[in-house]
């Protein structure tokens, strides 16, 4: 199966390689001197400069080149640019084409999650291939060989299948799953709760404040997932639960990152300015919020996080404000 990965970010470089361990595989970047920087030194210098990229991982600049020649394509592209690159691309995707999203988050204006975005922009594709990997899965690790572990949701079963042969190995073992709006709901949604997550390391805070902030944010994003359509037992799986641990827990996200700083008193602007990749959260807490708004679910956390991230609340107001709200029965963990 001829893989197109497009997006040489470093979750996009690190899905190639994986591939490329296996069978050729095409990596679309947009700017010409990374394609000949990955081509050249085997490495993503931008990205992940540490790791010598795959043999079968090919970079191209070419869009429609890569699309045309693709059995199925992997879009690793963040979500406030995913629609403007599947539009320049859309020409040469054929309808039956398995396409798989990795961004995790919402678009800002339409509310739509990645895969509704494909079906927006592609009206005439098939829609049970579209879908999405989503599971806990940091990049580094990934491309160091540790053991980990994913979801392809995808209603195609056997396409799903087809392509579960394609990524799995011996330290990444890859689980396919029907619940596409589950699956992807709580990706978008977890990334909001590790800044949270975050901003109470940054503070200070212990592992008693992290295991509540985490059991808390987890019935935060499955009340508003199965209000979506997802369903229950998707969240406790590695698309919900398992990708909201390694988030909220890791110094290698890049929401935690942007919380940890907020909690350190930092500023947005200075946090955003040293990174060298997308935050989805902070783009995607407006999103989240309205689209808890339009279902009508109580989202506490993600609400103290859109204070501190655009209102000049300060982290330890958020807290205080969460720990201030009435006393309520827990329901069975997905309780408000």
């Amino acid at each position: 199966m001829r893989i197109a990965v497009i997006g040489a970010g470093s979750w996009g470089t690190a899905v190639a390689d994986m591939v490329g361990r296996k069978q050729p595989v095409t990596l679309w970047a947009r700017r010409e001197e990374l394609v000949e920087a990955i081509n050249t030194t085997r490495t993503n210098p931008d990205y992940l400069p540490d790791h010598s990229l795959s043999e079968g991982v090919t970079a191209s600049s070419d869009l429609e080149q890569t699309l045309a020649r693709a059995e199925a394509i992997v879009m690793g592209v963040p979500s406030h640019g995913y629609r403007s690159v599947l539009e320049l691309g859309s020409a040469r995707i054929a309808p039956d084409t398995p396409i798989i999203s990795l961004a995790k988050g919402v678009e800002r204006d339409s509310l739509m999650r990645m895969t509704e975005v494909t079906a927006d922009v592609l009206p005439g594709h098939r829609r049970d291939r579209i879908g999405v990997l989503t599971g806990p899965n940091l990049a580094r690790e990934i491309v160091a060989g540790q053991p980990a572990a994913t979801v392809i949701a995808l209603e195609d079963e056997r396409a799903a299948k087809g392509l579960q042969e394609v990524f799995v190995n011996p330290s990444f073992r890859v689980y396919t799953n029907t619940d596409v709006i589950g699956s992807e709901s709580a990706g978008a949604l977890k990334n909001v709760m590790a800044i949270a997550a975050g901003m109470a390391h940054g503070l200070g805070f212990g592992d008693n404040t992290m295991a509540t902030l985490i059991t808390r944010a987890l019935a935060e994003l499955t009340r508003l997932g199965i209000a979506m359509g997802g369903r229950p037992l998707t969240f406790a799986g590695l698309a919900g639960m398992g990708d909201l641990i390694a988030t909220c827990m890791s110094s290698q996200s890049r929401n935690h990152t942007v919380g940890y700083g907020l909690g350190q008193g930092k500023k947005l602007d200075e946090i955003i300015a040293e990174m060298n990749q997308v935050a989805e959260g902070v783009k995607s807490t407006p999103g989240i919020l309205a689209l808890a708004d339009r279902h009508q679910i109580e989202m506490p956390i993600a609400i103290q996080v859109a204070r501190v991230l655009y209102e000049g609340a300060s982290p330890l107001e958020a807290v205080s404000n969460l720990m201030g709200r009435a006393a309520k029965p827990e329901t069975h963990g997905i309780g408000g």
